[in-house]
């Protein structure tokens, strides 16, 4: 019998009702309130990555060098005179008298009031033109919300701009190891014998080291002249190579059961080829299970990325990720004198927190489907 006869036969009873499963599966995720709140979080952190030219209100790269290491400016809403539309006071920079200090005071004769939607800098909107105009920022002024670095250089527009490097590193590193672990775990599950010892032996051999000195040895062998597209994806590669092994092994424990179930042997009584098996039957038969490991397994490629970049041998300057933001804030005096400098941490997570709540939403929804 042809695949065409298999595929009538077979997934009346199987793949044909994995298309109905997502809408149910959306149901009852959305009881999970942790589960919803964790998306509406994570949304909100890939919206201020994906705006962050918006967003931010200085370019990454710029540098004000009257104001390094300068400290947060918070708004306020009220001085002497009574309540005012929110504003900043400019602050003011002294030396010590030795001249090896930087102090910052602030001008609380000058204000500098807040505006929503002012020009700055050009960028690039998404490759169609150049623009200037930012969310918010003062004119006639400066305004640094989480303060600067050791660069003089916006930390929050630093901040806004390196989460498109994690945030993206982690989807796309999930993306590569559930293509590379959803393969060589249905291949080891479908056949068994020797192929599914053989593949086995060598995920263990792969998860006995440890991941982070794994991922270093990895990072450290990238050749230096490599440019910023490049080391990007090799450290994309990097953690997916090494995060793959625990998925292909819970994907081989799937299909050890789903290859028993009667639609599949209807399918392979018809005459149905090993590879319409695996790709009708198999695999959408994971689907549901996929995700949720997906989901589970964001945050850990988002701190091996952060880890890689905190140790030097991640992302490298100029581009710039939390990972890098937070290389500097591993001295103990610039944790003492800068703790501002720990604000890329934040972000951090909260995105763990988020795909964590997510993941959790979808295991307990998945439960409650079955």
């Amino acid at each position: 019998m042809t695949d065409a006869t298999a595929n009538q036969a077979a997934l009346n009873n199987g793949s044909a009702g994995s298309a109905t499963r997502a809408p149910s599966l959306w149901r009852y995720f959305r009881r999970s309130r942790l589960g919803m709140a964790g998306l509406a979080l994570a949304g909100l952190l890939y919206l201020s990555a994906f705006g962050a030219d918006f967003l931010a209100p200085y370019s990454v790269d710029h540098q004000f060098i009257r104001a390094v290491h300068a400290p947060p400016q918070l708004p306020s809403i009220r001085d002497a005179d009574g309540f005012r539309w929110p504003f900043v006071h400019p602050l003011v920079l002294t030396m010590s008298p030795d001249g090896l200090e930087r102090r910052y005071t602030l001008d609380t004769s000058r204000r500098l009031p807040l505006r929503i939607f002012v020009r700055g800098g050009e960028y690039s909107l998404f490759g169609l033109g150049r623009a200037r105009l930012r969310l918010f920022g003062v004119e006639n002024g400066e305004w640094f919300p989480l303060g600067t670095d050791g660069m003089g250089r916006d930390l929050l527009s630093r901040l806004l701009q390196g989460g498109r490097v994690s945030l993206t590193v982690g989807l796309f590193g999930v993306l590569l190891g559930m293509v590379l672990g959803t393969f060589v775990g249905t291949v080891s599950g479908f056949y068994g014998g020797w192929a599914d010892g053989l593949i086995q032996r060598f995920v263990e051999l792969l998860m006995v080291f440890p991941a982070i000195p794994l991922w270093m040895a990895l990072a450290a062998a990238l050749p230096p002249w490599w440019g910023q597209v490049e080391v990007y994806c090799a450290i994309v590669t990097i953690l997916s190579l090494v995060g793959w092994g625990g998925l292909a092994r819970q994907v081989r424990g799937l299909v050890l059961s789903l290859r028993e179930l009667e639609y599949v042997r209807a399918a392979r009584a018809f005459g149905a080829s090993d590879f319409y098996i695996i790709r009708k039957l198999l695999i959408p038969g994971c689907y549901h299970h996929l995700v949720v490991i997906a989901a589970l397994s964001v945050p850990g490629m988002i701190l091996g990325e952060t880890a890689l970049s905190f140790l030097g041998l991640g992302i490298r300057p100029p581009m710039t990720s939390w990972g890098v933001l937070l290389e500097e804030a591993q001295h103990v005096r610039v944790l003492l004198e800068y703790p501002w400098l720990l604000f890329p941490a934040i972000p951090v997570l909260l995105a763990v927190v988020a795909f964590n709540c997510i993941g959790d939403g979808m295991r307990d929804a998945l439960d409650m489907k079955d």
